[in-house]
């Protein structure tokens, strides 16, 4: 479908695809703005209770005027090609937002910085204030899940996908005792297949608030029907067992989404973003005396990288003053690169400061006379790389390399 013009859309790109859809970006012609656009799977739209359900959620979700909502523009179809029977496939227009899914951010804080505890609860407070407007219309999402949360680059939260979404007073649009959504976000009720209102939407964001906090779900298994069963009779494992830092009071409000039964949970949406707005104040409250704790530890960082290049250009000094009988190809015998340093601290978020200490170091020994210094756009291409020093050395014609790495540890940093 890439490059076709759809009504007044040109489709650009594939954005996802999932069981109640497939979704591209697209260009709206006639306002000149980015779309996203959701189509009927082609399988589906022989279907007409899959119609129903996905006229359901453009209407659904087009009654919902809110900021942390994605916003539904309009719902159409395609015409047929010519010669060809039946109707047209199902789309609806929705806006297109720059950003990442939190499943996404979930996934990447795994493998780099976990969210902080200040992150989660923004990021939680502003999925409760759309489910707030959704439940004020009496509307039950079913499927809040991390990949049906869109973070924009503003930092805005958008609920998606309204595609299980439920009236309070509708009749259901599919058999009774059939569970939808997806497995490891389900309520206990919505994965028995029973009548469910707005207390399952409260435990499914409990359960997003626990993955953001501890990268991993509170209930888990090989297996689909493991899941359940592990949703179903299974206690979470104590957050603060998980990660430190994670105040016992928010620990609490989570437990309370996951209770099993809906009777002990909060019973109201509402309920529960004053109870995180009240974490948010008091999470603040302790991240400012930690950030003018930091504040002093990198003064001291930045005093303790000007002792250390200082001590580097000494010694190196005194070095070049001692005649050498190495010589480079070049005839340059007083000639040196500065490779750029390697970050060893466990938590690898020194890159910055070894660049900075690279560069200084550079700049510093090209002060020197008689030194020939190889500049840091010519040693940039040997970051990480797999050469051995005399092949460096070769390729850059100098007689010495300089190589460093630096680790941290609290305020102190060392130079193997």
């Amino acid at each position: 479908m890439i490059g076709q013009i759809i009504s007044h859309y040109r489709i650009i790109e594939k954005l996802g695809e999932g069981g109640m859809g497939v979704v591209y970006k697209a260009q709206d012609l006639k306002l000149v703005r980015f779309v996203a656009l959701k189509f009927l799977p082609p399988h589906l739209t022989t279907s007409e209770d899959e119609k129903q359900r996905f006229i359901h959620e453009a209407k659904a979700a087009s009654s919902l005027d809110h900021n942390n909502i994605c916003a539904i523009h309009e719902i159409d179809e395609t015409k047929p090609a010519p010669g060809e029977p039946g109707d047209g496939q199902l789309f609806i227009s929705m806006a297109y937002y720059e950003g990442e899914t939190l499943h996404d951010r979930i996934v990447g804080a795994r493998h780099a910085v976990p969210l902080s505890v200040i992150d989660t609860i923004d990021i939680a407070i502003q999925i409760a204030q759309g489910l707030a407007k959704a439940h004020e219309k009496e509307i039950v999402h079913r499927d809040i899940k991390p990949a049906n949360i869109m973070l924009t680059a503003d930092g805005i939260v958008k609920i998606l996908d309204f595609g299980l979404a439920k009236l309070s007073t509708q009749t259901k649009l599919t058999k009774e005792s059939t569970t939808l959504g997806t497995v490891s976000y389900m309520s206990p009720e919505q994965a028995k297949g029973e009548e469910v209102d707005y207390r399952t939407d409260i435990w499914s964001l409990g359960v997003i608030i626990f993955e953001m906090l501890t990268g991993q779900l509170p209930f888990k298994g090989e297996y689909e029907s493991a899941v359940i069963y592990s949703i179903l009779n299974d206690t979470q494992e104590p957050i603060t067992a998980l990660r430190t830092g994670v105040q016992m009071e928010l620990e609490r409000i989570i437990n309370k989404c996951l209770q099993k039964s809906p009777a002990d949970r909060y019973q109201h949406i509402d309920e529960l973003i004053v109870d995180l707005r009240s974490m948010k104040k008091e999470s603040e409250s302790i991240v400012i005396p930690i950030k003018e704790e930091k504040q002093k530890k990198r003064s001291k960082s930045v005093l303790l990288s000007i002792a250390i290049v200082s001590i580097v250009i000494l010694i190196i000094e005194g070095y070049f003053l001692i005649p050498s009988g190495e010589k480079s190809t070049s005839g340059w015998e007083n000639s040196i690169a500065v490779l750029p340093f390697t970050d060893l601290s466990p938590e690898k978020d020194q890159e910055y400061f070894c660049d900075g200490m690279t560069e200084q170091i550079i700049s510093n020994l090209a002060k020197l006379p008689r030194l020939k210094v190889i500049a840091r756009t010519s040693v940039l291409k040997y970051k990480k790389t797999e050469k051995t020093i005399p092949e460096i050395g070769k390729d850059l014609n100098v007689a010495h390399i300089l190589e460093g790495s630096i680790r941290k540890s609290d305020i102190c940093i060392f130079i193997p």
